[in-house]
């Protein structure tokens, strides 16, 4: 079953049974309207049983009737904007897959079951201007609307909705003049399904604190963490369809949540925040196995590419590129199920209760700025330790030390990016200073683990590694990759040293 996504643009004015029509020629770029047409609208709304999807001001539906029919979900955008994503109309108790997939970070494994039906009248006016280009839909609704669940409510209204279809903002900004002074007022619900509930429509999710330069240091940390919580939901969807560089950008923001919890960690509970970065450490893992195999894929593969035809038989070939898609194969269809697994949903609840309800101890109320420096500063030690040790490494002991020098370094990139509302540009220099050794770094590692994959190939199959042999090749140019990182790493270390805050 396929699905079709736009953004949907509208407001919604409320209007009394008895008031006529706006004008709507006098609309701003309005040149003709299109004769009225009449549809009978039924839609059934879908939620969970508690209206998750409610309290995330997320909309689904399955209507008959219009020009539209099928099922319809929406997401939040921007200001007057929505993202509706539309399917067939299927079976009318069956949510399709592909939008219940896109649900489960918001469902979390809960039914979804009809919560309310609405029925509209609505005459439809098309506005065009110039060369019959149509600017905007005007829509004078009738509404039925009857909730099933958690309330059994009836209630009767009527509204009128202008969706922008090639217009403007302007264009909004017009009618909404043009409708004030028919009668009508701006609607204070922000969808039919809304106004349906009345009062019981769910409180929508608490805005999280604002980083202030004076502002406390729990504030500041707690806001850093809710950008991360609110990427890795808008995330899921992307990673469970395979959408490019998804799993990545997910396994980072992952990765940001533990590195704000280990460096600003004084500021919370200690059993809240270990128990946090345990169940973080586990995801970032799931989704790691995944993301590795697919580094290391492209990356042997490029090498592969690189050699000249014919140099690397066949059958030899074929082992080493399909037991690298295996790996990545074999890691995406763990972290699936992982996805759907109830620990995951237990992980998202208590991210966002710790986002809702921080638990701070009394440091996380002082003054950001100096508290966060001081701890940033500890981050900062802890790259200048391990850059020592290993200074003080050879062989694969010091592959292992600078591994470790790349972690540190990426913690300390993140301790930094949660202080740029506070700290501004010399936070932002940390950041940048840090991310330089974490990237020269990260290709020294990945080169590291594919000499050992290669190795074992290698051995796998009956294959030389020597220079002059096509493995050997492959392996050597990997090999040379490490050496030059590592040359990049020191030079790198001799020239910047990392400043305090």
């Amino acid at each position: 079953m396929s699905t079709l996504e736009s953004v949907e643009t509208e407001r919604k004015y409320d209007a009394d049974l008895e008031t006529p029509l706006p004008a709507l020629g006098d609309i701003t770029g309005v040149e003709q309207i299109a004769n009225p047409v009449d549809h009978h609208l039924e839609a059934v709304y879908f939620d969970t049983a508690d209206l998750a999807l409610a309290r995330h001001r997320i909309t689904l539906r399955r209507r008959t009737g219009g020009t539209d029919a099928g099922w319809h979900l929406k997401l939040p955008a921007e200001q007057d904007s929505r993202i509706e994503i539309h399917a067939p109309l299927g079976q009318p108790e069956t949510v399709p897959e592909e939008l219940a997939e896109r649900l489960l970070v918001f469902t979390r494994g809960n039914e979804l079951r009809p919560t309310a039906r609405i029925h509209t009248r609505r005459t439809l006016l098309r506005l065009h201007g110039s060369d019959d280009l149509t600017l905007a839909d005007f829509a004078d609704d009738h509404v039925t609307a009857e909730t099933l669940h958690p309330v059994q409510v009836e209630r009767q209204w009527r509204e009128w909705e202008i969706e922008l279809v090639h217009g403007d903002q302007d264009l909004l900004e017009s009618a909404e003049h043009v409708v004030s002074l028919a009668g009508a007022t701006r609607s204070a619900h922000a969808s039919k399904l809304a106004r349906a509930f009345g009062t019981a429509w769910p409180l929508p999710m608490p805005a999280p604190p604002k980083a202030r330069p004076k502002g406390s240091a729990g504030d500041a940390i707690v806001a850093y963490m809710a950008a991360q919580i609110a990427e890795v939901t808008t995330l899921d969807s992307g990673v469970r369809q395979g959408a490019d560089d998804a799993v990545h950008r997910m396994r980072s923001a992952l990765r940001r949540l533990r590195s704000a919890l280990s460096a600003y960690g004084k500021l919370f509970d200690a059993d809240a925040r270990s128990r946090l970065k345990t169940e973080l450490k586990w995801l970032t893992k799931v989704l790691g196995k995944a993301r590795d195999a697919e580094v290391l894929r492209d990356r042997i593969g490029e090498l592969l590419n690189t050699q000249p035809d014919g140099l690397l038989s066949g059958p030899a070939a074929a082992k080493l590129t399909d037991e690298l898609e295996d790996a990545f194969n074999s890691g995406y269809r763990q972290m699936l199920r992982s996805l759907g697994t109830k620990r995951y949903f237990q992980l998202l609840d208590a991210l966002e209760a710790f986002r809702d309800e921080p638990p701070v101890t009394p440091r996380a109320g002082k003054k950001a700025r100096p508290v966060t420096a001081k701890l940033a500063a500890k981050a900062i030690k802890r790259v200048h330790r391990s850059q020592k040790e290993a200074a003080r490494q050879a062989g694969a002991q010091r592959d292992k030390a600078l591994h470790q020098v790349r972690k540190d370094a990426k913690r300390l990139r993140h301790a930094a990016e949660a202080l740029r509302d506070v700290h501004g540009k010399p936070a932002a220099r940390l950041a940048r200073d840090a991310q330089k050794i974490q990237k020269i770094l990260g290709e020294h590692q990945d080169s590291v683990i594919a000499q050992s994959v290669l190795l074992r190939l290698i051995h796998d199959t009956g294959g030389s590694t020597e220079n002059n042999s096509a493995f050997g090749r492959v392996l050597a140019a990997e090999e040379q990759r490490a050496t030059d990182s590592e040359r990049r790493y020191e030079k790198l270390a001799k020239k910047k040293r990392l400043t305090s805050l």
